[in-house]
């Protein structure tokens, strides 16, 4: 069946090719992936859960750390299930429907996972920079607006890429060489042109990476003067800690980012781009997690309560 440009089929399907290439490796995979997954789960509701019950955690810091806990969820939940079944099953196939909707819905938490991770550098600029107005200045109403901000930019650039995916025409060919519907794999299937949908999707990428680091680099250039001028290494050892978390994540998700597209696209390059995928999609919802609850003390804190062991003093 072919698909053509405003005359969409919800029977026609896309086949997720995922790793069907490495037959003795489906089980293997499949139970990492979803150790990696069950992990995911728990140590991101897990995360959201500590932060509501704690009163201690109910600041700026925590709120957007909440966020992010939510996205990587979300995101990790879009993605890792149709792996699962597409390594345990011989119908690797997806429909037109889902695979759009899956693009649509891990395109806005992407989107919203790289701008809260800049809103969280800007939270720790003011917390190191301004600690006596931070409370101030980090006002309910203006965190609310600053959670809402990467949410709204990842509805509207998802919308605006989806549209232009269904204004383009899917023929024979509907193999799509990745475990994820992903903008580029969607348009390699395309037999009309998709010039302006890739244009597209360049731009709104270059701008999301550059704006964000930006955001990012401008928060720790301020942060570091700041430490330098503090006068005791006790102030400095406090302020890298409160940014030692925030500075792995970002090196993790930006670093991936920028591999990603560095790797040309072909094919000896696709199995490359599988694994980076599988980093980006898979790994870093749970990287996340460990990482802001294995070095916060205040997490493991609560955590240790929840559990009915004794906490020891500082």
């Amino acid at each position: 069946m072919s698909l053509t440009k405003g005359n969409w089929s919800t029977e026609a399907t896309f086949i997720l090719l995922g790793f069907s290439e490495y037959p003795d490796f489906q089980l293997p995979l499949f139970l990492v992936f979803l150790a990696i997954y069950m992990v995911t789960v728990a140590g991101n509701l897990g995360m959201i859960m500590i932060i509501r019950i704690n009163s201690k955690l109910h600041t700026p810091m925590y709120f957007f750390l909440s966020h992010l806990s939510f996205v990587d969820f979300c995101y990790s939940t879009i993605v890792t299930p149709k792996l699962l079944e597409n390594l345990v099953m011989e119908d690797r196939t997806i429909s037109f429907t889902g695979c759009i909707l899956q693009f649509f819905l891990a395109c806005i938490f992407a989107i919203a996972e790289t701008f809260m991770l800049a809103v969280m550098a800007y939270d720790r600029f003011i917390a190191v920079c301004n600690p006596l107005l931070y409370t101030v200045i980090m006002s309910q109403k203006l965190c609310s607006s600053l959670v809402a901000g990467p949410y709204t930019w990842g509805i509207v650039a998802s919308l605006t890429l989806t549209y232009f995916l269904l204004t383009l025409s899917f023929c024979d060919s509907k193999t799509i060489n990745n475990f994820v519907c992903e903008h580029s794999v969607i348009v390699s299937v395309s037999c009309s042109d998709p010039y302006i949908s890739q244009l597209l999707c360049l731009v709104i990428a270059i701008f999301n990476e550059v704006s964000s680091l930006m955001i990012i680099l401008t928060s720790y250039i301020f942060i570091v003067v700041t430490v330098i001028k503090m006068p005791s290494d006790g102030g400095h050892r406090k302020a890298f800690s409160t940014c030692a978390s925030h500075l792995t994540a970002i090196t993790i998700f930006h670093g991936t980012v920028l591999f990603l597209y560095c790797v040309p696209y072909s094919k000896t390059s696709w199995l490359i781009v599988k694994i980076g995928s599988v980093f980006y999609t898979v790994m870093i919802p749970m990287l996340n997690s460990l990482i802001y609850s294995l070095r916060n003390n205040d997490v493991k804190e609560t955590v240790r309560r929840l559990m009915h062991y004794p906490t020891q003093s500082s």
